[in-house]
């Protein structure tokens, strides 16, 4: 496919460096939408056959989306995957809209492809709390098992993702009621420790071979450097075939957990996103889904006339 025109290359760097620097956007959200949208342009350039400027941007119309999303169609495109890229084409072109002064809407009412969002995989809560208390069982090296129950544990019940839970480092031991989380995005938060994590941590710390020097990891490897999440789930792998769970046990299945038995238990969904650190409240909306779910499948089951 052909590179986009230097002009539209140097409009697309201004405009990821005005997502760093306004918006605080992660590394991985750069690189998505840098893919996207340079996908585009490029299109663009091969479909009109000559080297496009910034202002032939304003010229687009209905046909070029349609036709640029068929061609996304034709390389067997995911639904999923073309809604995100048109999400990033958008944004692109509303910040050079605004930037050059020219009337995007009809860019902007593009439509995006419906597709099916796949519905997260919790644990119920007997197998996330056997979960927990295999992996403090399976590790030869009594310090290592403690390690991996204190990290399910910060998943499962403070619903931090693994990345965050990793980037604990030893002068936060020992756990305050409260800690901050910086997330996606480096975006800070604040999350309340429940007593079992506090313990589970100090227990670990206890037994946890390697110094506990203020700039050093929280968790270790067996190696002494910095725990690898693959570790992680690695134990969890072990585990759940001791337990019989599916492959959707993972990690982040814990953190989902977190949400799911949260809400199940009365839990504010407001309160549930500022826990998960989500930017919106749509992506904390889908656990209600699980929840409604999971009430059918007990319907299902128990009831006389299902």
């Amino acid at each position: 496919m052909a590179e986009p025109s230097a002009g539209l290359q140097d409009a697309l760097a201004e405009w990821l460096s005005h997502l760093r620097g306004l918006r605080d956007a992660s590394d991985h959200t750069i690189t998505a939408y840098r893919h996207d949208v340079a996908s585009f342009l490029g299109f663009l350039q091969t479909h009109h056959g000559e080297s496009l400027g910034t202002a032939r941007i304003a010229e687009l119309g209905p046909s070029d989306m349609r036709a640029w999303m068929a061609h996304e169609r034709g390389r067997e495109v995911s639904s999923r995957s073309l809604a995100r890229a048109l999400s990033s084409v958008k944004s692109f072109i509303r910040w050079l809209a605004d930037r050059d002064g020219f009337d995007a809407s009809h860019i902007l009412s593009t439509r995006s492809p419906k597709y099916q969002r796949k519905l997260p995989r919790p644990l119920n809560e007997d197998a996330a709390a056997g979960m927990i208390e295999q992996v403090d069982t399976q590790a030869m090296e009594p310090w290592i098992a403690a390690r991996d129950a204190a990290v399910l544990t910060l998943l499962y019940g403070c619903g931090l993702r693994i990345s965050e839970a990793l980037a604990l480092r030893a002068e936060d031991h020992p756990l305050p009621e409260v800690l901050r989380i910086r997330g996606k995005g480096d975006k800070e938060r604040l999350v309340p420790v429940v007593p079992a994590a506090r313990e589970a941590v100090a227990e670990y710390m206890r037994l946890c071979p390697y110094p506990a020097e203020p700039d050093a990891p929280l968790f270790y490897g067996a190696r002494g450097k910095p725990l690898n999440p693959r570790m992680i789930s690695k134990a969890m792998e072990r585990a759940r075939m001791s337990l019989g769970l599916p492959s959707t046990a993972t990690p982040h299945a814990m953190r989902h957990s977190f949400a799911t038995h949260l809400l199940a238990a009365g839990g504010d969904l407001r309160a549930i996103q500022e826990l998960l650190g989500h930017a919106s409240l749509g992506t904390t909306q889908i656990y209600t889904a699980v929840d409604a779910a999971r009430l059918m499948e007990i319907y299902d089951k128990s009831h006389p006339r299902a």
